[in-house]
């Protein structure tokens, strides 16, 4: 059983799959996936141990509803009635919610049915926000949505609740220490930025810095001691080559579609880093 990402994400690896799981190792104990976001690897695999955190919570506040009865029950009729609702007037309505003071202790279903809605609904599938935390994606202008597949819905509820999942919402360097000999990490974090294009990495309030990629790869050095089978992909870049020198390196074309900034688009080089 295989299913999809609920969301579009920046970033996502659907197109590049074949060649992840080539160079998966052949078994593997738990799987931890840091930089979760959208899943796409993680819901083509469907392991029936894994941990996954994002720093996002709106992803994992997505995810969690997933898992329990009651709250994918009131997301899905939340989505729905988003859906039936949607306009160009009622998009900027939903989308204003977050500058509202009270916005973080709405109930989990309520939050996660707006990601959804806003993604389905917004320009280009972008998931972006403002120094301030905001979303700020303009409208796609769509006179109609389909907010989600059911029966790929369906899939993915029956699997969050069968199966031994954690959701973290935490530091990445977190959601990996209990990660042992024998288990299998993927890392896809934010992208370091190539130098001559407008790359993307607004995937929440503060970007991913050059010093969290060298904590990152610090990491990814641990984990190797620990005996632990970590995959890292990011952009072939020569600041990121000089960081993981010395470990596996495989070069792979990749087309990037969802950038904002049409010179953030099209045929880029990335690297996937392997320490087996």
């Amino acid at each position: 059983m295989s299913a999809k990402p609920i969301l579009k994400w920046a970033g996502g690896k659907r197109q590049l799959i074949n060649k992840i799981k080539e160079l998966m190792p052949e078994k593997y104990n738990s799987y931890f996936e840091p930089f979760v976001g959208g899943g796409a690897l993680f819901f083509d695999l469907l392991p029936s141990k894994a941990l996954i955190n994002d720093v996002n919570s709106e992803l994992t506040d997505l995810y969690k509803c997933l898992s329990d009865e009651n709250l994918y029950k009131l997301m899905i009729k939340e989505i729905d009635k988003h859906v039936s609702n949607h306009s160009e007037k009622y998009y900027y309505e939903i989308r204003a919610l977050d500058r509202e003071p009270g916005f973080a202790n709405q109930p989990i279903w309520v939050r996660a049915s707006r990601t959804v809605y806003l993604n389905k609904s917004c320009f280009n599938g972008l998931y972006r926000v403002n120094s301030h935390g905001y979303f700020n994606v303009p409208s796609g202008k769509k006179e109609k949505i389909n907010a989600y597949n059911k029966e790929n819905t369906a899939i993915l509820h029956k699997y969050f609740m069968k199966e031994d999942i954690l959701i973290l919402n935490d530091d990445f360097v977190y959601a990996v220490k209990n990660a042992g000999k024998g288990d299998f990490v993927y890392f896809d974090p934010p992208y370091d930025p190539f130098e001559d294009k407008n790359s993307f990495t607004s995937y929440t309030k503060g970007d991913f810095t050059k010093e969290d990629q060298k904590r990152l790869a610090q990491l990814f050095t641990e984990l190797n001691r620990r005996g632990v089978y970590v995959m890292l992909s990011n952009h072939n870049t020569r600041f990121i080559n000089e960081l993981y020198r010395g470990f596996n390196i495989h070069i792979v074309n990749a087309k990037r579609m969802i950038n904002s900034n049409a010179k953030g688009r099209g045929n880029v080089e990335e690297v996937i880093i392997t320490n087996y």
